[in-house]
Formats: C-alpha cells, sequence, structure tokens
C-alpha cells in the first residue's frame, strides 16, 4: 500500500545511507532553535504540519502502523538517526460520539497497536509517537515538536 517511507529530519548536517524501502532526506538547518534535529522548512513542526508536509510533498501520509514487522522496521529506521525525541506517527486518539477511540489519519483500518502501559491517554485529543527505544507508542499532545515519518 505504502511502498515507501520517509524520516524526515536534519540531523546535525549527516544522513546515513540509505536503507531498502525508505528514503531519507536531509532538511535545511538554518533555525537555531530548540529542535534542530527535526526540520521542516528549517522549523521544528507541531501536527498538524506534519500531515501537510507529507501530503503535499510526497502526496503521502504519516505513517500507519499495522503489523509487528512494520513497527520493527519503523523503529529500527528511526535508530539510525540517533533521535532524542520520538517521531510522530499518523494515530490520534479523540472522543467520537462518546466515547475514546484511536484510527489513522489515512484512514485505514485500525487492526494492530503497541502502546505503552497506561496508554493512549483519555484527556483530550492526541496524537502518537513511536520510542525509538522500546518501539511502544506514546500520546502526546499534539502541538509538541517533534520528527515525524511519512510514508507515500
Amino acid at each position: 500500500m505504502w511502498p515507501c517511507l520517509l524520516l524526515a529530519l536534519a540531523l546535525l548536517g549527516t544522513v546515513p545511507g540509505s536503507l531498502p524501502g525508505f528514503q531519507a532526506v536531509l532538511l535545511p538547518r538554518q533555525h537555531s532553535g530548540r529542535c534542530p534535529w527535526a526540520q521542516v522548512n528549517a522549523w521544528c513542526q507541531p501536527m498538524p504540519v506534519p500531515q501537510s508536509y507529507c501530503q503535499n510533498t510526497y502526496r503521502g501520509q504519516l505513517a500507519s502502523v499495522h503489523s509487528s514487522a512494520r513497527n520493527q522496521e519503523l523503529q529500527k529506521q528511526a535508530q539510525t538517526y540517533h533521535l532524542l525525541l520520538a517521531p510522530w506517527i499518523g494515530a490520534v486518539t479523540s472522543r467520537r460520539a462518546g466515547k475514546w477511540e484511536s484510527y489513522w489519519e489515512d484512514s485505514s483500518p485500525w487492526n494492530y497497536a503497541n502502546w505503552a502501559p497506561t496508554q493512549p491517554l483519555h484527556i483530550v485529543t492526541t496524537c502518537t509517537t513511536l520510542s525509538v527505544r522500546d518501539g511502544l507508542w506514546r500520546s502526546r499532545f499534539c502541538f509538541q515538536l517533534r520528527p515525524f515519518i511519512c510514508q507515500y
């Protein structure tokens, strides 16, 4: 369904070599703010900017994860960048029709989850990160500045 993935990062001026099924892109490092390792158009981005970036630039979406194998693949790819922050993936948790539910922004089926204990949060609508350390998903406030994974 999504043959290519893009981990949108700028990492201290270096990008590891391409891995099969992935394409790495070095983005500008002109901004010297609090998040220089994850920039889009020279600025760190909160959600939903990464979703728009994936759509407008690659005609894709933030990554959706439908298996343990895919989760591990994304985790390993993100680890090659030595990230300090977990990247956004395309899962959102919100209250719909009176109950909390998680869904993929690309509207694909919700058929796999890898939440950390006590996750997802059921306080406000939250976006989801993939931990590069343990591969578990965590709810985060969508305004946080983070790297992100596009699929296209």
